[in-house]
């Protein structure tokens, strides 16, 4: 079980309907519970993150820092004052915090969206619990509906997007105007659409092992623990 704090409880919801950006809000101090007081904690990337790293600022004095999954996260802690310290410096973390693009009702998830999914893995896996916090339009039956992110080395993203077709699935190299966007790895995204994924952790096994693939964004063998589901009803604790 994930360590409980004496942290403030979470917000609660307010009668009206909560706008998506209101509802980031209400899992990302709801997540204060899961910081473990003297401990490093992770730190993911994203809109709802950010929302998670605000309220992280209140209680800067508590914790000795952070392990940050991209540069983005790294520069809006340590604005607040949070240490940030490179994964190979800290042993374990406590708890990694972090949002999704997907979530099934078994915990995994397809992550990405914000291009730092090799970092979040790998602080993921240095984890001792992993809590995703997300909005309600983020639960799925099926992984799959969101483009499923996979960081590639730019001399292998045609051959990979050929094999993507083979499975049924149509990928294409995320761009950032009129340039390939380049990650904080300094290599290539594809998006990948059309496909369903029904067996979460056959699928990472598999396109994991394609020569060039750096990180496919299907979070099966590091899925969420827990995650704190915000909706106009409040927040919703799920277990896996």
């Amino acid at each position: 079980m994930v360590s409980m704090s004496n942290s403030p409880a979470p917000v609660a919801a307010s009668t009206g309907v909560l706008t998506q950006d209101e509802l980031k809000t209400l899992v990302g101090r709801a997540a204060l519970d899961y910081v473990v007081r003297g401990q490093w904690v992770g730190v993911g990337t994203g809109s709802t993150v950010n929302k998670f790293i605000e309220a992280l600022g209140s209680i800067r004095h508590e914790i000795p820092g952070a392990v940050s999954s991209s540069v983005a996260s790294t520069e809006r802690l340590r604005a607040l004052g949070i240490e940030v310290r490179d994964a190979n410096e800290v042993e374990r973390l406590a708890v990694y915090i972090d949002g999704a693009d997907e979530i099934d009702g078994k915990g995994y998830m397809v992550k990405g969206g914000g291009a730092a999914l090799t970092r979040e893995k790998i602080v993921a896996a240095q984890s001792d619990h992993f809590v995703c916090i997300a909005d309600a339009s983020k639960r799925v039956q099926s992984l799959g509906v969101f483009p499923i992110p996979v960081e590639v080395i730019p001399m292998a993203s045609a051959r990979i997007i050929r094999q993507f077709a083979a499975m049924g699935g149509q990928a294409a190299i995320r761009m950032a105007g009129a340039n390939p966007l380049v990650t904080d790895n300094g290599q290539y995204l594809l998006d990948v659409k059309g496909l369903v994924i029904a067996d979460p952790l056959g699928f990472e096994t598999e396109v994991s092992q394609w020569p060039g693939v750096i990180t496919v964004g299907v979070f099966a063998f590091q899925r969420a623990n827990i995650c704190l589901l915000g909706s106009d009803k409040g927040v919703e604790t799920l277990h896996f």
